[in-house]
C-alpha cells in the first residue's frame, strides 16, 4: 500500500511488515525474559527483589499476557522514537543508530573509547558501563549489557522533556528489555532497516507503525464480530483506529482552520499554500471573529497518533509567521494556546504528544529545554464511591457542588467505553478547577488521593467542554451490531438521532464542542447522507447548521484498507444556520483509488466550485 506523505508517495508495505514482525518478536522475547526473571533462583530475585515482587503483584492483578503486551509495546515505541530522533539529529549522539560507516550504535562505539555523556548517564551507571567494557566485571555479553544500560540511561534522560513517552525506567520494564540488541538479527537492526531516513522525514511514520503494530489485534476483533462477539471497551482502540490519508486531512483543515483565517485576514497570502482550499462564492460578513492566532483553539476529539494535528500545526505556524511573531516563540505558543487532542487509547495519545513535540523541535532547536507538553488529554476511567464523595464534599464545601460537579465526577466511570462522547454536566468547569487546584490537601492523606482523582476528572471535563473554534476528526466507526450492551443502551439514551453508529454520534458531539460560528471538519462513513435511520441527524444539520463543502469519496478512498470496505464522505460544517449559503460539493465516487480521487479533487478545486 502506498500513502501520500507531505506531497510525496511513501511505500508503507515495508513498515507494515516490520511492525507486525516486531510485535510478534518482542512479545516472544519479553515472555522469554519473564521466565528467566521469575525463575526461583534467578539473578533478578537476588539483585532486584523488590522489583520482582512488584512484577509478580502486577501479574496477579492484570494477568501475564497483559504485562507482556505492555512491556513489548513500550520497547517498540521507544526504539522507534529513538530511531526517529537519531535520523533527524535531535539526539546529541546516535542512541540506536550507528555513525556513518559504523555498525554498532554510536553511543556504544563512543563508550568503548571511554566517552560517555555525563549529563545523560549518572556516574555510578557510567562506572558500571566502563567496568563491563574493560572486562573488570565478568559477563557473558559485556557489550550487550553495557549497551542496555546506555539505552535505559538515554530513555531516562528524555523523561525530562517527554515524560508522556519516556516514563522513568528503574523497574521491571528494564528487567524485561530484550537481550539481543546488537546482532544483525536484533529488533534494532530491523527497526533501522524499516525506518530509513526517507521514511523518517515526517513524524507520521510513527503513527503508521502504531496502526500496523495493532493491525493483527484489529483483525482478530473483526473476526470475532463475524461470530457475533461484541467489541469490549479494551478493544475499542484497536478496532476503531484508521489513518487518514494526508490529502483528505489537508482538505478538511484548509477549509475549516484555513477558511477561518482567510475570513478574518482577507489580505493573507496563506491561500497560496492551501492547495485544497475552496473560497466562498460571495464575500462573507457573518463569521467568527478572531483578534489573532492565539485565539484559535483547534481540537481533534479522537486524535489517534496526532496525524491531523500535525498538519494543523504547520498551518498555524504559517499564521503566526504572517502576523510577525518571533519564530523562536511560535512552537511553544501553538502547543500552549491552539492545539488540543483527546484520545481513549493511552498509547496513541502518547504518540500524538510525541508527534507534536517533534514538529515543535523541527522548528525550534532549543524546544526540548522549554519543558512544554502538548495538550493531549488521554481519557482515563475514574471511579468514586458515594462515601468518598460525601467526605470530599464535606471538606471542600458544598457550595462548589451545586454546579453539577457531583454528577460530572460520576460520568467518567465508563469513559473507556464512551470516550469523547461524554458531555460533562459541570457548568463553568474552568472556574471550579481553579478553585479546587488552589486547595491544599496535604493534611488529609485519604482525601489527597480523592482530590487527585477529582482534578483528573475536571481536566478531562475541561477538554470536553464547548470552547473550540475548529474541531477536526476522523471519528471511530462502529455500528450497533458491534457495540457492547452498555454502549448500545447509553447511545440510545444520549444520542437518539445518531445512535446507529459511533461516527454519527461524533458528528453531533463535535458540533456541540465548537463555539457559535465555529467549524467542524470530518471524514465519516457516507451512510448518514442517505439512510432513513439518520433522518433526524440530517434534519439537525440542515436546520441548525450549514454545510460549507463536501467531498463525497465513496469506496476506495483509503488504500491502506483493501477493496470497497468503507465508503466515505469528507465535509466541513459551520455551527451556525445560514439557509442561503451555497456550499461546494465534489462527487469523487468514480475514482478507483486514493490517487485518482485526489487528482479529481485537485481538478475540481482548480476549476472552481462544483455542485
Amino acid at each position: 500500500s502506498v500513502e501520500w506523505l507531505s506531497g510525496e508517495l511513501m511505500d508503507t508495505s515495508k513498515l507494515k511488515k516490520f511492525a507486525q514482525y516486531a510485535r510478534r518478536t518482542l512479545l516472544d522475547q519479553v515472555s522469554g525474559k519473564l521466565d528467566v526473571v521469575l525463575a526461583p533462583q534467578s539473578a533478578a530475585r537476588r539483585e532486584r527483589a523488590q522489583v520482582v515482587a512488584e512484577l509478580e503483584k502486577l501479574i496477579s492483578n492484570t494477568g501475564r499476557d497483559n504485562v507482556t503486551e505492555r512491556v513489548a509495546y513500550t520497547w517498540f515505541n521507544r526504539f522507534c522514537a529513538l530511531r526517529f530522533m537519531d535520523v533527524n539529529r535531535y539526539t546529541r549522539i546516535g542512541v540506536v543508530s550507528p555513525a556513518e560507516g559504523q555498525f554498532q550504535p554510536e553511543i556504544l562505539a563512543e563508550a568503548k573509547m571511554g566517552h560517555i555523556d555525563e549529563e545523560m548517564v549518572p556516574s555510578q551507571i557510567r562506572q558500571k558501563i566502563l567496568d563491563l567494557l574493560a572486562g573488570r566485571t565478568p559477563s557473558t555479553d559485556s557489550q550487550g549489557e553495557a549497551y542496555r544500560l546506555l539505552v535505559v540511561a538515554a530513555c531516562n534522560a528524555w523523561h525530562q522533556s517527554m515524560p508522556f513517552l519516556f516514563e522513568r525506567i528503574d523497574d521491571y520494564t528494564e528487567l524485561l528489555m530484550p537481550d539481543d540488541l546488537l546482532s544483525g538479527n536484533s529488533i534494532l537492526a530491523y527497526t533501522r532497516e524499516a525506518m530509513t531516513p526517507d521514511a523518517c522525514k515526517d513524524v507520521e511514520v510513527i503513527g503508521w507503525l502504531y496502526q500496523f503494530y495493532i493491525s493483527e489485534k484489529k483483525d482478530a476483533v473483526f473476526e470475532g464480530l463475524k461470530k457475533n462477539q461484541k467489541i469490549t471497551p479494551e478493544n475499542i482502540p484497536a478496532a476503531t483506529q484508521l489513518f487518514t490519508p494526508h490529502w483528505i486531512v489537508r482538505y478538511l483543515v484548509d477549509n475549516s482552520l484555513g477558511r477561518l483565517w482567510l475570513l478574518n485576514r482577507p489580505h493573507s497570502r496563506l491561500a497560496e499554500q492551501m492547495e485544497y482550499y475552496i473560497p466562498p462564492e460571495k464575500p462573507e460578513t457573518d463569521f467568527l471573529k478572531i483578534t489573532g492566532p492565539e485565539d484559535i483553539k483547534v481540537c481533534d476529539p479522537a486524535c489517534g497518533s496526532g496525524h491531523m494535528l500535525t498538519y494543523v500545526f504547520d498551518l498555524l505556524y504559517a499564521m503566526y509567521e504572517e502576523e510577525g511573531y518571533d519564530p523562536a516563540e511560535i512552537p511553544e505558543k501553538i502547543l500552549t494556546h491552539n492545539l488540543f487532542g483527546i484520545e481513549l487509547d493511552e498509547r496513541a495519545g502518547e504518540l500524538a504528544a510525541f508527534a507534536l513535540t517533534m514538529k515543535a523541535r523541527a522548528r525550534q532547536r532549543r524546544f526540548f529545554n522549554k519543558g512544554v507538553e502538548p495538550n493531549i488529554t488521554v481519557l482515563e476511567k475514574v471511579i468514586f464511591s458515594s462515601e468518598e464523595l460525601d467526605e470530599y464534599m464535606g471538606f471542600v464545601g458544598r457550595d462548589l457542588f451545586i454546579y453539577g460537579l457531583r454528577e460530572t465526577l460520576q460520568q467518567f466511570s465508563e469513559v473507556d467505553n464512551f470516550g469523547s462522547l461524554i458531555v460533562p454536566k459541570v457548568a463553568n468547569v474552568t472556574d471550579v478547577l481553579a478553585t479546587l487546584e488552589s486547595k491544599d490537601m496535604s493534611s488529609n492523606l485519604f482525601l489527597a488521593e480523592t482530590h487527585k482523582k477529582v482534578l483528573s476528572v475536571l481536566h478531562m471535563s475541561e477538554a470536553l467542554s464547548p470552547r473550540y473554534a475548529v474541531v477536526v476528526a476522523n471519528p471511530p466507526y462502529m455500528g450497533g451490531k458491534g457495540m457492547n450492551p452498555r454502549l448500545s443502551t447509553w447511545a440510545k439514551e444520549k444520542f437518539p438521532s445518531s445512535k446507529s453508529d459511533l461516527f454519527a454520534m461524533f458528528i453531533e458531539r463535535n458540533l456541540d464542542l465548537t463555539v457559535k460560528g465555529g467549524a467542524v471538519a470530518m471524514i465519516t462513513m457516507q451512510s448518514w447522507m442517505f439512510l432513513s435511520s439518520f433522518e433526524s441527524l440530517r434534519s439537525r444539520i440542515l436546520n441548525q447548521h450549514t454545510i460549507l463543502s463536501m467531498a463525497h469519496l465513496g469506496a476506495r478512498a483509503f488504500d491502506s484498507i483493501g477493496g470497497e470496505v468503507v465508503s466515505t464522505t469528507a465535509f466541513v460544517l459551520e455551527n451556525a444556520h445560514k439557509p442561503d449559503y451555497r456550499g461546494a460539493y465534489m462527487r469523487l465516487v468514480d475514482g478507483n483509488s486514493e490517487a485518482e480521487k485526489m487528482e479529481m479533487m485537485a481538478k475540481a478545486i482548480v476549476q472552481g466550485r462544483v455542485a
